[in-house]
């Protein structure tokens, strides 16, 4: 997009200079001899067998899935952790550049900024439908993949697994779990952008040598640095994750699990979307032609100039413990009890912006709303703009969980059985607290409007300011949901051509949600109490037909839901405007139909799917026609197309994971002035994903990839003049890895090889984008032995 500014770092930002340490470091890696590499170590080698080994999945590591992957009817996709190693991502979000039309393109509403994994997916929020192990993860925050062993993405019908969850499936972590060897593999990164980060996996069999017995396994990671093409951006984090396995290949196995994670970043409100296709003069003042022209014609900012100021933080602290006990019964009956805790706290302020109308004198026309101001309007160029309110949020999640889960084969009468059968106890809570707004020094003084944040340059904005002083005002917020829910599935199978896989699901659960709101300069303090429970049955049936052994036909059908609440566990009270959480609000419902085919080709190495699919929303919030005070539960929307994939080997030195989507969507029977598009938002008509290497007999692997995502309408709240929507555009990456010996292997990865500038996420009014990350680098040394 050739009308996004040039960069303030050109293309040699790419690959800057390591420190000398740093260097000293890797060459001293790279020059040991083999000798020293491997007497002095009693760690059993781990042999990379070659670049495609592990593109393909054959089994969801979910025992709800009672088939193979190539007979379940239904569109998964795996992320295999050889994949995130080779191109070198680190989060959620970007390992998830391998699934078509999954992506960050929502940046938020207004002066708010979303955090963290905000996925998008089929149209659809799926922030809330992350799983880790098949247990609900909650909170808006970035999540490492340091100690993920693959990433698993379900589309399509979603409830029957996991209980409320958003319309079109969900994603599921799978973290790396003890095993009977030893081993130990780290990497050490440095990259654009002051980039460095290291790593280390470590796995040590306890006992073991009669083949079964005890391990340890203990990853861990560290990382500081910037985001290329991004001012005064910074991630900074490190974590821990340790595991003991006990009773390995024994009938009864003990797993116990701790992950810690601690973020300390600066976070990222955007840029102001002046000067791209569409934005104009949104003012109906008559401010006199020189002005209304400055803002139709005005040039874009700089993609790097960074809006916030360096008061603003994003502290996050997660922990998490899980305990699974598994049985088996018989050769045939495995049982299986999981008991979590997990708390995640995030403290947050980010200081973003609104460009909006012009006061006639200069002046900011509200009180520090965000309001373009300018102090000569003879001068276009020194033209300011006013930081908004500053966005605030200190939050807690936690979440206890009890899952008891029985899986069998049997045979009746000629026909097999796969059943997983289960129980399951969650407790999930939210709490929040508030914040007096800029201009209050305490309870008993008034808004100050003016002076509660100075103007900053709209082209060269300095972070450089005074903080704002940031006040707890002793309200808050806790929102808490009991669900109890009960599950069945079963694939049966008939004869060796025809299949049938179904399942069921009833959630019981209750939603509370208790507030305070202070009123100043009464300091008056208002109490909300609201709740809401209820029962869901959800369900899913595929019928399967197998033409071959390695092939699949199918038909499935499944349903969706998600109750008031169920998204933030925040409740509104009835009859209170534009609400889904209104506790005279029905749950959310979709449905999805879906026929596909499925076929393990080229002596099973390469597994390729297609789907043609179609999900339908009700119970979508509108406004009546007729009258503006009333809203209804009468809209509905509507997701469909087709969606292909490819993951595996070619030969035995060629890997490929593709995937290809189209998504048509529309919104019917909505009047609703803040839904006046016709189309499902941040969503992509069509998106590509591809990934791609080969490796060479002499140690060197060579691969790339490919990412297209489709234009986007972005959501609407009646903003006028600004984008209403993103263009296409293509991305690609490269990476080299060499071999220098069993032990050691250096690779670089190059991101957006040829320095494409694009719109990679835009806030509901249009104000603010996100822009895409620039040509940038990474050098990694990997150690395995």
């Amino acid at each position: 997009m050739a009308y996004i500014k040039s960069r303030k770092h050109a293309v040699a930002r790419a690959l800057p200079p390591f420190g000398s340490a740093a260097a000293a470091t890797l060459m001293a890696l790279t020059a040991l001899p083999a000798s020293a590499q491997t007497t002095t170590s009693t760690l059993k080698e781990v042999r990379v067998e070659g670049a495609s080994a592990d593109y393909k999945a054959d089994t969801s590591a979910n025992p709800k899935f009672t088939a193979p992957l190539v007979d379940t009817p239904q569109t998964i996709s795996v992320v295999r952790e050889q994949i995130i190693r080779e191109q070198g991502a680190t989060t959620l979000t970007e390992a998830l550049r391998n699934i078509p039309g999954a992506g960050t393109f929502f940046l938020g509403e207004n002066g708010n900024t979303s955090t963290g994994d905000t996925i998008f997916m089929r149209g659809f929020d799926t922030s809330s439908s992350i799983f880790v192990d098949g247990i609900r993860d909650l909170g808006s925050v970035s999540r490492d993949v340091f100690n993920v062993e693959q990433v698993e993405v379900v589309k399509g019908p979603a409830s029957t697994d996991v209980g409320r969850t958003s319309p079109t499936g969900y994603i599921n972590l799978i973290t790396k779990k003890p095993r009977l060897e030893d081993s130990f593999a780290g990497s050490v990164s440095f990259g654009s952008a002051d980039y460095a980060r290291t790593s280390i996996d470590w796995n040590k069999m306890i006992s073991g040598a009669d083949g079964s017995g005890a391990a340890f396994r203990l990853n861990a990671v560290a990382q500081d640095g910037g985001v290329a093409g991004r001012d005064f951006v910074k991630n900074k984090r490190w974590a821990i994750a340790p595991s003991l396995a006990i009773g390995l290949n024994t009938p009864t196995r003990i797993f116990l699990d701790y992950v810690h994670v601690k973020q300390d970043n600066v976070p990222d409100g955007g840029v102001p979307t002046i000067g791209l296709p569409g934005y104009s003069n949104p003012d109906p003042l008559a401010l006199g032609a020189r002005r209304r022209t400055f803002l139709n014609f005005a040039s874009p900012v700089d993609s790097s100039n960074f809006y916030g100021t360096r008061s603003d933080f994003d502290n996050v602290t997660s922990d998490m413990f899980t305990a699974r006990v598994e049985h088996d019964i018989s050769p045939n009956v495995t049982l299986r009890n999981t008991t979590r805790f997990g708390r995640t706290t995030q403290d947050y302020m980010l200081t973003s912006f609104v460009l909006g109308g012009l006061a006639a004198n200069g002046t900011v026309p509200a009180a520090n709303t965000g309001f373009l101001v300018t102090p000569n309007p003879s001068l276009p160029a020194t033209w300011t703009f006013r930081r908004s309110t500053p966005t605030n949020k200190d939050q807690e999640n936690k979440i206890f969980v009890n899952q008891t889960n029985v899986t069998a084969k049997i045979d009746t009468g000629g026909i097999s059985h796969s059943i997983s059968a289960g129980l399951e106890l969650l407790r999930e809570e939210q709490n929040n607290l508030n914040f007096f707004a800029p201009g209050f020094a305490s309870v008993n003084t008034t808004f100050a409007p003016v002076g509660s944040w100075p103007d900053a340059n709209l082209y060269n904005p300095n972070p450089d300011v005074v903080g704002y002083n940031r006040l707890r005002n002793g309200t808050g917020s806790n929102g808490r949901t009991d669900t109890v829910g009960l599950y069945a599935f079963d694939t049966i199978k008939l004869n060796e051509q025809w299949q049938i896989t179904g399942g069921l699901r009833y959630d019981h659960y209750s939603t509370d949600f208790n507030s305070t709101a202070l009123t100043l300069p009464s300091r008056a303090i208002t109490p909300t109490s609201l709740s809401v429970s209820d029962g869901l049955f959800t369900g899913k049936l595929g019928v399967v037909y197998k033409p071959a052994e390695n092939g699949s036909v199918y038909a499935a059908y499944g349903t969706a839901a998600q109750p008031p609440g169920g998204a933030n566990f925040a409740l509104a009270a009835a009859g209170t405007g534009n609400n889904a959480g209104r506790t005279d609000f029905l749950p959310q419902k979709a449905k999805t139909y879906e026929v596909g085919t499925k076929w393990d080709v080229l002596n099973k190495r390469l597994a390729l799917t297609a789907a043609l699919y179609r999900t339908e929303v009700r119970n979508e919030v509108v406004q009546d026609p007729t009258n503006a005070a009333v809203f209804t539960q009468t809209g509905k929307k509507r997701v469909q197309g087709i969606e292909l994939g490819a993951a595996g080997a070619i030969t035995d030195n060629w890997g490929v994971s593709a995937g290809f989507t189209t998504m048509n969507t529309k919104v019917n029977g909505s009047t609703n002035s803040q839904d006046q598009i016709t189309v499902v938002p941040y969503t992509p008509k069509r998106a590509f994903t591809a990934w791609t290497t080969y490796q060479f007999p002499f140690g060197l692997t060579i691969g790339g990839g490919a990412r297209y995502n489709g234009k986007l309408t972005r959501g609407f709240d009646g903003a006028v003049g600004t984008p209403a929507y993103t263009e296409s555009y293509w991305v690609f990456d490269a990476m080299a890895s060499y071999r220098v010996s069993k032990n050691v292997e250096i690779q670089l990865n190059i991101y957006n090889l040829f320095d494409k500038e694009y719109v990679a996420a835009i806030n509901k009014s249009g104000y603010r984008y996100a822009p895409g990350i620039p040509r940038s680098g990474r050098i990694t040394a990997n150690f395995t032995f």
